[in-house]
């Protein structure tokens, strides 16, 4: 089971069912993949959805309710059994649990005592599966100190990379609304865009979600901001936080390209995120302003812990500003060095072709696929220098 664990409801009590969906959509941690008011229909239901969870109230009638607990072990075996009941009889409970329930709590529901219910449940089917502990889910989130920068280079190519590894499923999102151009990276011309998920958000499920997504040859799934400029606008930071939890629970990587305002969708995506690529170059500005956007980031605590410092274009020319006299000024370690290569980062984009598909064989790419590799779990190349206290911005023109 994934991080986010999806969940279907049988209830045919209107008022009890509201009940338990106003409790369970209050948890990030869970995503209803389905409802339904009837026991006979609801095997159809959890076929074609296939929840990990399924969550039956046996008040209605619990007969049919333990007859469905039943049905549900045989013709839907993938499928974990919760029962709750307002009733806590012995035999009740008994037959339920020789029915196949994985559990049963009493009515009205506590929330501490269905996490730990679900917990034993997730802990239970980690057991039963074959090989180690199954993958979380990692959000990367990609974010540069300027326009211009590289940060959809660095978000797309670092996508297209993680999908050469027949274990990962990527998504890369555009959160860019008004001027991204991840699917011109991709020379993609979806579909379906970020604003068909914003207007369907309160039917949203794994089906529809993953028809709003485009395929790349490369294996990886795009996500790109809306076509027109005035649909600026599409997504609360809570729906976007919805997006992130149900792309997490299909999806071992999700790579976002943020837009460059941090406004709240950016906010939330950056505390949702395990990982933040902050990019920046070595020039003034760019140096300048990963200073003010690592201050910044340190004022939240759900951010600042998981920066990692990116720059971009080594090599750009002799002006540039010395990596020693950088290093002094961030005042922190750079994680990632990625070399500049114009002409084949240029190539690239205008043929709408990845790197690692354009030239497999380019130092640049190399970095790419090193900074996958270190995402995937084998540990990424070190930097030679080490990052020291950081000094005023004046430092840059002083000399050693």
């Amino acid at each position: 089971m994934s991080g986010v664990v999806r969940l279907a409801i049988v209830d045919p009590d209107d008022s009890s069912r509201s009940n338990l969906k106003n409790l369970l959509l209050g948890i990030d941690t869970l995503w209803l993949e389905a409802e339904c008011a009837r026991y006979e229909f609801f095997i159809d239901v959890a076929s074609q959805t296939q929840p990990e969870i399924a969550l039956v109230s046996l008040d209605s009638d619990p007969e049919k309710g333990l007859d469905l607990v039943l049905k549900l072990g045989q013709e839907v075996p993938d499928c974990s059994v919760l029962v709750v009941s307002s009733s806590q009889e012995g035999r009740l409970i008994l037959k339920a649990m020789r029915n196949g329930a994985r559990e049963f709590l009493s009515l009205p529901l506590n929330l501490e005592d269905f996490m730990t219910a679900l917990s034993r449940i997730k802990q239970s089917k980690q057991t039963t599966e074959q090989g180690s502990s199954p993958r979380t889910s990692q959000v990367i989130s990609v974010v540069g100190v300027s326009g211009g920068i590289g940060c959809t280079s660095l978000a797309v190519n670092l996508g297209c990379a993680l999908a050469q590894d027949e274990r990962n499923s990527v998504a890369i999102i555009d959160l860019d609304m008004a001027l991204g151009d991840a699917d011109v990276w991709l020379d993609i011309i979806p579909d379906y865009t970020i604003q068909d998920v914003a207007e369907n958000i309160s039917r949203l499920d794994f089906s529809l979600l993953k028809r709003s997504l485009t395929k790349h040859s490369c294996g990886a799934f795009l996500l790109p901001r809306p076509v027109n400029m005035e649909e600026n606008a599409v997504l609360t930071a809570e729906e976007l936080k919805r997006v992130i939890a149900l792309l997490k629970a299909t999806f071992s990587h999700l790579i976002i390209d943020v837009s460059k305002s941090f406004n709240a969708i950016d906010m939330m995506a950056l505390s949702q995120s395990n990982t933040i690529l902050s990019l920046t170059q070595l020039d003034l500005p760019s140096l300048r302003n990963i200073v003010r956007v690592l201050q910044f980031f340190d004022q939240y605590d759900s951010i600042a812990e998981k920066v990692q410092v990116v720059v971009n274009r080594i090599g750009l020319s002799d002006s540039q500003i010395s990596l020693n006299k950088a290093l002094e000024t961030i005042g922190r370690e750079i994680a990632w060095q990625v070399p500049n290569d114009y002409a084949t980062m240029i190539e690239s984009r205008n043929n709408g072709v990845p790197l690692v598909e354009q030239a497999p064989r380019a130092k640049l790419t190399k970095v790419y696929q090193q900074m996958a590799q270190s995402f995937s779990g084998a540990p990424g190349p070190k930097v030679d220098d080490e990052g020291k206290k950081g000094k005023s911005i004046f430092s840059l023109f002083k000399t050693k």
